[in-house]
């Protein structure tokens, strides 16, 4: 029965070969989405590896288990060096960097290098070494100091474009720097699988990245799977009932489609290869995590191409053996047709459950992460899956409703016909419906996180202060914890001397909590030089006469004091330089010069775990999260609506080959071509739209559920690109419908109905 499957497959006629090349495009789309989708995943998992090595004196797995006067280590191990991580930044770009200062010849390698940088050296990344060359010394190459020994190789790079220095210091300098740690190997852990590590994507990251990807781009991928392989059902039920009048058992008749099936999907999956190929370059260029990736990172593994090799094809036998199972039970099922019972009422339940799931967590939810991240998974799987299995009975409640209302011909037939088979009549725009159900949820998350995050209350005056922060912390009583020394004349002179600095401002702690009343604030643990304070202009001014004032210590320009009036210290001038420093803050004329030369000179002078950053790019810095959000919506638009579109196409062009006979004898009867044509464009428009409009509402209350439960927001309207792009993709699937209407003239000659 494996040979006759094959048969009948491949040697059935131009209808047989039609049926086949049709199936394994559909399913090839799907499973190059598929490989796609694996691809990017594997992509984040290897670039997130190449992160480990960052955290290395953050995780206790890599800290020396040795003295720090050790100056070499014993018994042939790696002898300990100092080792500091932190951030710097160029022209808003974010630079990773790593010094290092070696205490003996045998200290363990970073990847990417044959050797440790010794104090005076340092290795760059490649994108990092062109910006260098590229840019004067005083504004970048100077905060290395030294000079360059090499290029930093792939294994230390998260992405091709990542900034990354790799610089020796002396051991003495960097032991007195706050935050360095003495360690005696490089940690190798991913973050996603480390507890304590701080830079990379931790697992709560990786966790909303293949939720998003599953519950985003799998579900619809399998539904335009199963559509693909419906294809002309009808024709293949009337050939196996045949068989079946002929002697053929049922085993033998669901081998023969379960062969056929088979035969399609396996060619789909052979040529799925193809766009995986096609759009891996693309892909690779853009990231879920806001950096590109390595195109070989984009690749997948021997188990996950097996489990699509097997996967597809079994699921295209179960769709088939599915499909026949009125032949299975007679043969001559097929011709005793009936209206099939209507779809009943308990279909809503799911989407009701899952939006019930969503209200529970208004007032509880799970305290940890992966206790939310099932329980969100399992409450937009359920109205995903809600939807899907509604979809029949809406469909059939809109045809009643409409055929009640109309008195057209051609509306009344497309009315009559959902109303007597709605699921058929939904399966056709169910991928669309799905799609518009995951892009209004996410786009309506996205948008109001953006909006609640995104809205700095001070002006554009903020943007070009460079800030360095000491991370100077503080006891509950006001003390400092930490500060620096006091800053040089010959710093503040050589800042002031550079173009485009405005004012240098010294924040200096006052180890106390001071009562103040000024600009909402209660108190303060700062004090600053009113000169100094003026000279900055965008964070007020002093009392007339003072020559110090208090600010408070959660001070920031996020908030606009441009008009406040900060109470009088009691320290003069020369008092407030002699104190110790929490922030040296540097107002420019945002130049890039200025700002960069700035930078380089206080963080020379500070080194700290978060070098300087203007007030803009701390504000970008603290978006990169919703950048990375938008990044996962564009995702999901790009990759849905394609989705769906293919399935309305597959379904609506496997539809009209099913109904050549019932419409050849309605064109026998007199009915014009033209009514015929309103009949399938009403019969895919009703569906379409009432049940897009109930996918609509269903996912901005879910949206705003989750936002309630989770984040304590309120949903915030949409842009006018949602509505844009939802008026799209509806006229696009009108579209596909109307392209499909052309086919109505060759297949309901009377040569159909006399064949058939």
């Amino acid at each position: 029965m494996i040979r006759l499957g094959l048969r009948l497959a491949v040697s059935g006629g131009r209808d047989a070969w039609l049926r086949l090349l049709v199936t394994a495009a559909a399913v090839a789309v799907g499973v190059g989405l598929l490989f796609t989708t694996l691809a990017a995943v594997n992509a984040v998992h290897a670039q997130n590896d190449r992160y480990a090595w960052f955290n290395t004196g953050l995780t206790a797995g890599a800290r020396a288990a040795v003295p720090a006067d050790r100056e070499a280590a014993e018994d042939g191990g790696n002898a300990p060096m100092w080792w500091l991580t932190r951030r710097d930044s160029f022209q808003g770009k974010e630079i990773g960097r790593v010094d290092v200062a070696l205490t003996g010849a045998s200290a363990a390698l970073a990847p990417g290098v044959d050797r440790m940088p010794a104090d005076g050296e340092y290795y760059l990344s490649p994108a990092l070494a062109e910006l260098v060359d590229a840019t004067p010394p005083e504004q970048l190459a100077d905060r290395f100091g030294g000079h360059r020994i090499g290029i930093l190789g792939k294994d230390a790079l998260p992405a091709p474009d990542s900034l990354v220095a790799l610089v020796g210091r002396a051991p003495q300098a960097l032991r007195e720097t706050e935050g360095a740690a003495l360690v005696d190997r490089i940690a190798s852990t991913s973050p996603d699988r480390c507890a304590d590590c701080a830079v990379g994507i931790t697992s709560n990251g990786a966790a909303l990245i293949l939720t998003v990807a599953t519950g985003a781009l799998v579900f619809p991928v399998l539904i335009l799977i199963g559509t693909a392989t419906r294809l002309t059902a009808t024709q293949r039920e009337r050939r196996f009932a045949a068989m079946r009048l002929v002697g053929a058992t049922p085993r033998q008749v669901s081998v023969v489609s379960a062969v056929e099936a088979v035969a399609a999907a396996a060619a789909g999956v052979l040529l799925g290869f193809l766009p995986y190929l096609a759009v891996r370059g693309a892909v690779a260029g853009r990231s879920l995590t806001g950096a590109r990736f390595f195109t070989a990172d984009l690749s997948l593994t021997p188990l996950q191409i097996a489990a699509v090799a097997l996967g597809v094809p079994l699921a295209a036998a179960v769709t088939a053996r599915i499909a026949l199972r009125r032949v299975r039970i007679s043969p001559l099922g097929v011709s005793r047709r009936v209206t099939p019972k209507p779809p009943r009422a308990w279909r809503v339940a799911p989407l009701l459950a899952g939006l019930v799931e969503l209200v529970v967590f208004l007032a509880w939810h799970p305290s940890s992460v992966q206790g939310q991240t099932r329980g969100y998974l399992s409450a937009f799987g359920l109205i995903m899956l809600g939807l899907v299995l509604s979809g029949p009975w809406l469909t059939g409640r809109a045809a009643a409703l409409l055929a009640r209302r109309t008195q057209r011909p051609a509306t009344l037939i497309a009315a009559r016909r959902l109303a007597d088979n709605p699921t058929a009549g939904f399966r056709a725009v169910s991928g669309l419906v799905l799609a518009l159900l995951v892009m209004t949820a996410t786009i309506g998350i996205i948008t109001t996180m953006t909006a609640e995050r995104g809205r700095p209350e001070g002006g554009r005056q903020f943007d070009n202060v460079l800030v360095n922060d000491l991370g100077g912390g503080y006891t509950p009583d006001g003390h400092v914890e930490r500060a620096g020394r006091p800053v040089p004349p010959a710093l503040v002179d050589g800042l002031l001397a550079v173009p485009g600095v405005r004012g240098v401002l010294p924040v200096h702690p006052i180890g106390k909590i001071v009562p103040i009343d000024a600009g909402g604030e209660t108190e303060a643990a700062q004090t600053v030089d009113c000169r100094q304070l003026e000279a900055v202009r965008a964070f007020g001014h002093c009392e007339p006469g003072a020559a110090t004032a208090y600010v408070p210590y959660v001070w920031a320009g996020f908030r606009d004091y441009s008009a406040v009036a900060w109470p009088a210290a009691p320290y003069t001038a020369e008092q407030a330089a002699a104190l110790p420093v929490v922030k040296v803050v540097v107002g420019t004329d945002g130049s890039q010069a200025a700002v960069e030369r700035a930078r380089t000179m206080v963080d020379t002078a500070y080194p700290a775990l978060r070098q300087s950053l203007t007030l803009a790019e701390g504000m970008k810095l603290s978006g990169g999260e919703l950048k990375g959000y938008q990044q996962l919506a564009g995702v999901v638009i790009l990759a849905t609506f394609p989705i769906a579109g293919c399935s309305l196409a597959v379904s609506v062009a496997a539809a009209l080959g099913e109904r050549k006979r019932p419409f050849s004898l309605l064109r026998l009867s007199g009915v014009p071509l033209a009514m015929l044509r309103r009949v399938v464009l009403m019969e895919s428009a009703v569906p379409l739209l009432a049940v897009s409009a109930v996918a609509i509402g269903t996912g901005l209350l879910a949206a705003d559920l989750f936002l309630r439960s989770q984040l304590q927001y309120t949903l915030h309207p949409l842009g006018t690109g949602y509505y844009l792009a939802v008026a799209g993709g509806l006229a696009a699937a009108l579209a596909v419908i109307g392209a499909t209407l052309p086919l109505l003239r060759r297949i309901t000659g009377p040569e159909t109905a006399r064949n058939e």
